[in-house]
């Protein structure tokens, strides 16, 4: 559905109260380096040696490292693998900024205005308090006993925030009204129901999960029937409400997201009990869907948390060169209804780019059952012995029927030909065709034809069986199996500084330097000296690229009369850079300048400027002089008017040295 956008005004003001150096040291530990710069290891790639800059006047991060930077609303997308919109609204509530939503195509959409949003994560907060402190009275005895019957403890339960719903009708509802909470703000918030005599508690007499977006903020619960009493559902979920759509949330995520984004791995249980029991036995990547079955939205969730790269951009391999990075692993129940479930899994597959595996149990235990009777150690060695999900699909698929009788084989073929032609690793097609013809007892032959047709009919065949959906889709952007959130173009490497500029050039040095003085602390320059650099100032092309798109911005006078701060100088120079000077003019805004006072980068920018004038006459200096030489003494006219030039040249040089002699 169109979702309303932020109005840009309260981005901008998002961006201006947010406090750079405050957010990344949350996640940095950062030290002075040089005037209006800090420096820390980077969150984002391994390294011993920090090159994580952050400028916190300019609002603007860098990592000379990894290449990655950007502002404190990017910063804080990639951290915590928000959308923009998920992360200015996390920094305005921690700012205190009101934020508006203006129509975007297609209407207003169903995303709340900030301040009703605010409300219902407010009311989701105290229900969340009050169920954890009625854990601990003697009305949840019988919840208690639950979670100790399955291995948990109080530690346990306070870890993943288990409560208690009691039984009355409205002890949840009169918290909340005590609070200031409107019957219509009870009601979006899908903590109470409506009834012909007012609104009621939802959940009464049932152990509750807390429900959390990636942030950790609680948007909504579960709850399990514990009464013989309770004819409800035997779990009971928050209904969908303007912050909780059940296709899109991941119970654990906010614990296991650091873990999934540093392992590339995520391995998708069933059920709450079994995120407990998974992450206490150490499997810290589980994650569970709430009340739905695992789906294309919940795809999107896991392939942004786990760096799962464009499938329409091709595959991506293991740092060995070997196999597809990254694992999704699914656990289900050995029973009929969790093989359904992971034959829906596989028709995902192809979503990601990431290996997909399942793990069952022989024995039909899930997680939770299988650490009560064999204890951690078990539930580990149940994901390490996963097998490729396809492996499962294809033995599912013809366990069903009787391979006795012809009439079983080819209805097996029919059923398993289809899945070996959806496996995307093309190299381990013919070799599970070969298996399969094992399996079904058939030839070679007939089964690999089976397979190729199958392909064909599905559209994968083209001019070879072995043909990809993965391969057709790099053909073009948004193919088959493209991400519509991720674009379907496959990347272009962006320039680094390193790459345009040798650390040995002493003019590209000069250039580069001049650049981060009028990026970094315009205000400290001399107006006179930036007004008179020419359009044509620099010598290396890259950095000539940036030096337009700072002339383009038109503002750069006004940043160095004190008129325009800084860093939204640098903002409007960052909105119309084009997608290959932008990292170049984020990394030179983030260098560092050998200057330890505002008095020094004053005193550098002067010598800077002058020597990027002085370089930039001498260039034009020497082209004349060479158009002089070309130039025949008989064309008096022309001689004389690159001579004039000549002298007007050499006097401005005299001129700019003269005070420095």
């Amino acid at each position: 559905m169109a979702q309303g956008l932020i109005r840009r005004a309260d981005v901008d003001l998002v961006r201006e109260r947010s406090r750079l150096d405050e957010v990344v040291s949350e996640h940095v530990t950062l030290r002075t380096a040089g005037i209006g710069s800090m420096k820390g290891l980077c969150p984002f790639h391994d390294e011993k040696t920090p090159s994580f800059n952050i400028r916190p006047q300019l609002g603007h991060w860098h990592c000379f490292g990894c290449g990655e930077g950007g502002d404190v609303i990017s910063f804080v997308q990639k951290i915590n693998h928000l959308s923009f919109v998920e992360a200015v609204e996390l920094l305005a509530g921690r700012y205190g900024v009101q934020l508006h939503y203006e129509e975007s195509e297609g209407g207003r959409g169903d995303r709340p205005d900030f301040g009703t949003r605010r409300r219902l994560m407010d009311a989701h907060a105290i229900a969340e308090e009050f169920y954890r402190e009625q854990l601990s009275a003697p009305i949840a005895e019988v919840g208690r006993r639950f979670l100790t019957e399955r291995g948990f403890d109080q530690a346990a339960a306070e870890r993943f925030g288990v409560g208690f719903a009691p039984e009355g009708w409205d002890s949840l509802t009169s918290v909340l009204r005590g609070r200031g909470f409107t019957e219509e703000e009870l009601t979006a918030s899908g903590l109470v129901s409506q009834g012909q005599r007012g609104v009621y508690d939802r959940f009464r007499g049932r152990l509750v999960w807390p429900i959390r977006d990636i942030t950790g903020k609680t948007i909504g619960f579960g709850a399990r029937r514990l009464l013989e009493s309770d004819q409800g559902p035997k779990y009971l979920n928050t209904p969908e409400t303007a912050i909780y759509h059940k296709s899109s949330v991941l119970y654990g995520l906010d614990l296991a997201r650091k873990e999934i984004a540093s392992q590339h791995r995520v391995v998708v249980v069933e059920g709450y009990t079994d995120v407990m029991a998974a992450h206490l036995a150490g499997v810290t990547t589980a994650v569970a869907s709430c009340g739905t079955a695992f789906g294309a939205e919940h795809v999107k969730i896991v392939r942004r948390v786990m760096g799962d790269s464009n499938p329409s951009a091709g595959l991506r391999l293991n740092t060995d060169g070997k196999g597809l990075a990254g694992e999704v692993i699914f656990t289900f129940d050995g029973d009929a209804a969790g093989q359904k479930a992971a034959l829906r899994a596989f028709e995902e597959d192809q979503r990601f780019v990431a290996q997909t595996y399942v793990a069952v149990e022989p024995g039909g235990m899930d997680p939770c059952d299988l650490r009560i009777q064999r204890g951690d150690e078990a539930v580990r060695e149940l994901i390490e012995t996963r097998r490729p999900l396809f492996e499962f699909a294809i033995r599912t698929a013809i366990s069903q029927v009787d391979l006795d009788t012809v009439e079983g084989q080819v209805t097996a073929l029919r059923m398993a030909a289809p899945v070996v032609a959806r496996i995307r690793d093309r190299a381990m097609r013919p070799e599970y065709a070969r298996r399969l013809a094992g399996w079904l007892g058939m030839e070679e032959r007939t089964v690999l034809r089976a397979v190729h047709d199958a392909a064909r009919a599905e559209g994968r065949g083209g001019h070879r069986a072995e043909e990809t959906p993965l391969e057709r889709a790099g053909e073009r952007p948004g193919g088959p199996g493209a991400d519509g959130a991720d674009g379907g173009e496959q990347a272009v490497p962006m320039p680094r500084l390193a790459d345009v500029v040798s650390p040995r050039d002493p003019v590209g040095l000069v250039e580069t330097q001049s650049l981060a003085v009028m990026l970094q602390a315009p205000r400290l320059l001399d107006a006179e000296r930036v007004a008179a650099l020419p359009d044509d100032s620099f010598h290396v092309p890259a950095l000539q690229g940036v030096w337009d798109v700072m002339l383009a911005a038109g503002t750069l006078l006004d940043a160095v009369a004190g008129e325009l701060p800084a860093a939204r100088y640098l903002e409007q120079v960052l909105e119309i850079a084009g997608e290959t000077v932008r990292p170049l003019i984020v990394e030179i805004a983030n260098l560092d300048l050998p200057a330890r006072s505002e008095e020094a980068l004053g005193r550098l920018g002067v010598s800077l400027l002058d020597r990027l004038s002085e370089l930039s006459i001498t260039r034009e200096y020497s082209v004349l002089k060479q158009r002089l030489q070309r130039t025949d003494p008989s064309d008096a006219e022309r001689y004389q008017e690159i001579m004039s030039r000549l002298a007007q040249v050499q006097g401005r040089r005299r001129a700019l040295r003269g005070p420095s002699d």
